[in-house]
């Protein structure tokens, strides 16, 4: 959902800076006052992974592309959606300046759809259902809509600017990542009931969130 430069207008990108800088900044406070050495390293591990998973693109139709995101992973291991925007606003800006995915004017609002808007469902979604369906059904189900809801979103950021019609890009948008959030969703469950089973002490749920 990686969107380019040259589909959305610089004023309107220039609100998504703004918003996504002042996420960012809340961000950084919360690192710097919730992390130790510890488990910055593992957000480091973590982002790396994030990177290679995100660097798999399917072209959509009236979008931009396909892929998978990890937000939620990161918002539930940490137990924070501040997490999730430090690191995915990490990997976008390395891949738009290194790797040209994603564009250098629109990284405001790539920031916004995938580390703000995934961060935040996944982690609200995780909290809100982890006590009414289970721990594992509500990862699976929470990651799943934040790979959706951030299509989305980036499909309606397009539609404003004029790129395509609201109605196809999301048909596409979320046609797509309907799909890619089936795996995003399996892939994420296998992943922290993996941590769970050998180093528990890094789930912040289970430390008490943060």
């Amino acid at each position: 959902m990686h969107i380019p430069d040259g589909f959305i207008p610089i004023a309107q990108c220039l609100i998504y800076y703004i918003i996504a800088i002042i996420f960012m900044a809340i961000s950084l406070k919360w690192m710097r006052e919730k992390l130790d050495e510890k488990y910055v390293i593992l957000m480091a591990i973590l982002a790396a992974g994030i990177f290679a998973i995100m660097s798999f693109n399917l072209p959509v139709p009236f979008g931009s592309s396909g892929h998978l995101l990890g937000a939620a992973l990161i918002a539930i291991i940490f137990c924070s959606p501040y997490a999730a925007i430090l690191v995915l606003a990490l990997v976008l800006i390395i891949q738009a300046l290194l790797f040209g995915d994603g564009g250098i004017t629109v990284l405001g609002a790539n920031i916004l759809n995938m580390g703000v808007v995934g961060g935040f469902v996944g982690y609200y979604g995780f909290i809100g259902l982890k006590d009414k369906i289970g721990k594992y059904f509500a990862i699976g189900i929470s990651s799943w809509a934040a790979c959706f809801l951030a299509a989305i979103v980036a499909a309606i950021e397009m539609a404003i600017a004029g790129t395509f019609p609201l109605g196809l890009g999301l048909f596409y948008m979320g046609g797509y990542h309907a799909m890619i959030g089936i795996i995003e969703a399996i892939i994420t469950v296998l992943i922290i009931k993996g941590i769970e089973s050998v180093r528990p002490d890094l789930l912040s749920f289970n430390r008490g969130s943060d």
